[in-house]
């Protein structure tokens, strides 16, 4: 843990960054959804890690933890969002805040219009653990697979 005075930076130094999604690689989640990482270790982050994950009609992705706050903010389309076994439905901008350790997932809520999230962890080890599984991954882990199969 890096311990600073309220006048020092919570990082080190990383050149600016413009990153855009339609130019980054995508890895499937499965089941009709693709996550783009955009704010990773890979431009300098050592704080939080951003990205998109794109769900195409009918798609969604399982139940599953953080080992970190998660926030995720609706950027295109309709989802239905289940929260430690609460539905909501979510719209364009509407943003979620779940814990770390809560149980969630998104689907989207049309058949046939895409659906599009940002989603912000507040590590940049954040964790993904499976609900149905157990099984737990790093999230920039995921990334590493994709890149080394889109390569």
């Amino acid at each position: 843990m890096h311990h600073h005075s309220t006048d020092e930076p919570c990082f080190t130094h990383f050149p600016p960054v413009v990153l855009r999604p339609t130019e980054l690689p995508a890895y499937s989640r499965g089941g009709g959804a693709r996550t783009i990482p955009l704010v990773t270790r890979t431009v300098g982050a050592e704080v939080f890690l951003t990205g998109q994950t794109l769900f195409d009609g009918g798609a969604g992705i399982a139940l599953h933890t953080h080992n970190c706050p998660e926030s995720v903010t609706i950027l295109e389309g309709d989802a239905i969002v289940e929260i430690d076994g609460t539905e909501h439905h979510v719209t364009c901008f509407d943003t979620t805040y779940v814990p770390a350790g809560v149980p969630h997932r998104f689907r989207n809520a049309s058949a046939t219009e895409p659906m599009r999230i940002l989603w912000i962890y507040a590590s940049v080890d954040a964790t993904r653990t499976l609900v149905e599984t157990g099984i737990t991954a790093r999230v920039d882990s995921e990334h590493d697979k994709a890149a080394r199969s889109n390569a």
